[in-house]
């Protein structure tokens, strides 16, 4: 009986591609060419901008915390919601980042195509497993193009079953995120508050299943509400 040999980067090497991609600010990420398509002009902010007025002081106290192998997720300038992120739930029906209100998000947008996202897949599906509950969600959003067969595929072969399947084929979520200044390539990271604010940022894989991603995500969960 074969065994699938099951893909992901020793801890080590993610460190490594994680600070590299803090060091040159993205530059570590797979270009991502634009699409016309998907979440279009006209959107509006999926929170209230006054409630993230105390969101900058969660991200001082999760600053500390923006080191070793999630050294580069960084704190934004403006803590705010964002435009409407719109993509495809597990069944099909369309959601925003406000369906998820109470939550704290980590947002992470991948491709089968992208080696540095396939990578961490599995530390994202193993964060889920540890810490996902309904305060905390990994909200990993698949922007292929086409059908789902392959990204179906690809997840089912690396047993990454704990994540909620999430779906843009239009890649709008990333357009979206480039115009706001937050993506330059994939893979992409954010981190939001339970009031869909804004907290922190990275372009660029990192191991999401190392003690060093969790006591960020702790953190997050116990700093002071907005």
């Amino acid at each position: 009986m074969s065994v699938k040999k099951k893909i992901g980067l020793p801890a080590t090497k993610l460190i490594a591609i994680a600070g590299l991609a803090g060091l040159l600010a993205g530059a570590a990420a797979i270009y991502v060419k634009e699409s016309m398509s998907g979440n279009g002009a006209g959107i509006v902010a999926s929170a209230d901008p006054a409630a993230c007025s105390a969101a900058a002081a969660k991200a001082e106290a999760l600053t500390p915390f923006s080191k070793g192998q999630v050294a580069a997720m960084r704190t934004v300038d403006e803590h705010r919601p964002l435009p409407d992120l719109i993509f495809d739930g597990p069944d099909g029906k369309k959601k925003t980042i406000a369906d998820f209100a109470g939550k704290t998000l980590l947002i992470n947008l991948w491709a089968t195509w992208c080696v540095p996202c396939r990578e961490e897949m599995p530390a994202l599906n193993a964060l889920e497993k540890d810490l996902g509950s309904d305060r905390f969600e990994v909200v990993a959003i698949n922007i292929d193009t086409g059908d789902d067969e392959k990204p179906k595929s690809f997840l089912t072969e690396t047993g990454v079953n704990e994540l909620a399947y999430y779906r843009d084929a239009s890649m709008g979520v990333f357009n979206t995120l480039k115009k706001e200044g937050l993506a330059f390539g994939l893979p992409v990271t954010l981190l939001m508050d339970d009031k869909g604010c804004l907290i922190s940022a990275m372009n660029g894989p990192a191991a999401w299943d190392s003690e060093d991603a969790k006591a960020l995500i702790n953190a997050a969960l116990a700093a002071p509400k907005s």
